[in-house]
């Protein structure tokens, strides 16, 4: 149809929505300053568009609209069952900005959220403040890029700098804090903008370059990804190579083995925090938004199987699956070096 042509749409974040208690904030007018042709609208709270009623995910994607708010209450929450803690004990999330800059057919953010438009909230000093205070009781693993990819938003909020400011600061604390930041990014500036601060993980989420063309759209190519992996590496950056999700696909074990051979021919596996590998799981809520909104993808309407709630591919595939991959890693990788998603520790013999 010819209303749905890409020129007909807005570019991205030509509309920015702003909550008005926090129209004076310093990050407000920072974000603002970098997109001075935006309409900027007032709104009371940003549930007021962001949960609205009526909206096309897939759409608005095409046409991302920005909203500056301020999140209260509780900041730090549990990890989700779907996510690996990597052995550590006190496993939490934060989420400092809602969606995200790339387009996943497979990504569980298309059932979670009711819009495709994107959430920063600005008051990151109260993020700060509670993960401080959790540090005063006890040790702390947080994931603060899971609802985003904060690494690819940095152009747009650059908050990565300011959590990587605020780890520093809490470096001479009796309970360490480890910070994970996952990301698909490929910013080669980034890594020399700044500096390695222990107990920060970058967790690079690699793929075949047969998913990326298929289900990572927007996204960078398998080849920068490592790239820029091996940037960080050099700079003594702490990385953390993630094979999760894998997504079948036609061949998927010659697609699976080629990206290991382009990994490790770029990447010294010494130099690596470690690795994970987990097929693609989803809850059962999330999935059945995410079907209703891309009817087309291949990897959203697979005949997955429901487990107690989380959708994810049958028991032998995944064991074929991740054991191919794991097979593979054990070959430059030590034991405890390998999680596996289920597990609570290093990946080990058996699967699911």
């Amino acid at each position: 149809m010819k209303s749905l042509r890409k020129d007909y749409y807005n570019p991205p974040f030509s509309h920015i929505y702003v909550e008005k208690g926090v129209r004076e904030h310093p990050r407000v007018r920072r974000i603002l300053e970098r997109f001075p042709a935006a309409s900027v609208v007032m709104i009371d709270h940003y549930k007021d568009v962001f949960c609205r009623r009526g909206q096309n995910f897939v759409m608005q994607q095409k046409s991302r609209s920005l909203i500056l708010a301020a999140r209260r209450g509780t900041l730090l929450y549990p990890g989700a069952p779907v996510c690996q803690s990597f052995g550590n004990e006190y496993f939490y999330y934060a989420s400092c900005i809602m969606n995200c800059v790339y387009d996943c057919e497979y990504c569980y953010l298309k059932g979670m959220y009711p819009s495709g438009n994107m959430v920063l909230f600005v008051n990151l000093e109260d993020y700060f403040h509670q993960v401080s205070e959790r540090l005063g009781e006890h040790a702390l693993y947080l994931c603060i890029s899971y609802d985003t990819d904060l690494m690819a938003a940095e152009p747009i909020a650059g908050y990565t700098g300011e959590w990587i400011s605020f780890a520093r600061t809490q470096l001479s604390r009796p309970n360490p804090l480890k910070l994970e930041i996952r990301t698909k990014s490929a910013d080669s500036l980034f890594w020399s903008e700044h500096t390695p601060v222990p107990g920060i993980i970058y967790a690079i989420t690699l793929s075949p370059q047969a998913v990326i063309d298929a289900c990572e759209h927007s996204t960078p190519s398998l080849r920068r990804r490592i790239a820029s992996a091996r940037q960080a590496l050099q700079r003594g950056f702490a990385v953390r190579l993630c094979f999760d999700p894998m997504i079948f696909c036609r061949d998927w074990e010659r697609h699976y083995d080629e990206m290991l051979g382009q990994v490790f021919a770029e990447i010294d596996p010494g130099l690596l925090t470690d690795v994970s590998v987990g097929t693609f799981r989803v809850s059962q809520d999330y999935l059945k938004k995410m079907r209703k909104n891309r009817p087309d993808s291949a990897a959203v309407q697979f005949p997955y199987e429901n487990d107690s709630g989380v959708y994810h591919y049958s028991r032998e595939l995944t064991e074929k699956m991740e054991g191919f991959l794991v097979k593979r890693l054990r070959e430059k990788l030590p034991e405890e070096k390998i999680f596996l998603w289920e597990k609570s520790g290093p990946g080990t013999a058996g699967f699911r």
